[in-house]
């Protein structure tokens, strides 16, 4: 299959599980993250606001402020994407293609993470293959972000439907250390 045929079908599967399916999966995974040693020692989180079913992040944002981290999501800037400490979801409006992103256009709401190259990084994305190759949205935010700061300890996130035997991948295409499913870390 081709990128375009593996997001249609993960999109369809996304679309078929129940919000139910989705939370525990989250949950689980999430769980998985916080009883790592990685994560245990970072100080600052780099997170997605999850959207359309994706593995959500809400809960797991909470449970880093309540361990003590600092939080930072992405906003997109033309064909970049920078990452923004948060406090509270109140810093946030609807950006690029709707999904929740740090409001930038007002003075002292939130300030830039990118120079904290120590923060664990969860990505999100659309489809992965035990060699942790990585298909996302087709934007390619998340590879030049990673090129430009490759100091972060990576973690993707995906539930396991989302994991195929093979996905396409190209040489740009930059692999995260780490997958993190509802049952499984493959690294």
């Amino acid at each position: 299959m081709d990128k375009k045929e593996i997001r249609k079908l993960v999109f369809a599967r996304r679309k078929a599980a129940s919000d139910e399916q989705i939370l525990i999966g989250s949950r689980a995974i999430f769980d998985r993250i916080r009883a790592t040693e990685d994560y245990k020692k970072a100080s600052t989180v780099f997170a997605y606001m999850d959207y359309k079913k994706e593995v959500m992040t809400r809960e797991f944002i909470e449970q880093c402020w309540a361990d003590g981290k600092k939080v930072a999501v992405p906003k997109v800037h033309g064909e970049i994407m920078k990452f923004y400490y948060i406090e509270y979801f109140g810093q946030l409006e609807s950006g690029y293609t709707g999904i929740l992103e740090p409001i930038t256009h007002c003075p002292g709401i939130v300030t830039c993470a990118d120079d904290d190259e120590e923060a664990l990084f969860i990505l999100p994305g659309v489809a992965f293959d035990p060699q942790r190759h990585r298909i996302g949205y087709g934007g390619g935010f998340y590879d030049r972000y990673q090129a430009a700061h490759p100091h972060h300890t990576t973690m993707a996130v995906a539930f396991e439907f989302q994991i195929m035997d093979e996905v396409p991948y190209e040489e740009t295409d930059i692999c995260p250390m780490y997958i993190i499913t509802e049952s499984r870390v493959i690294d």
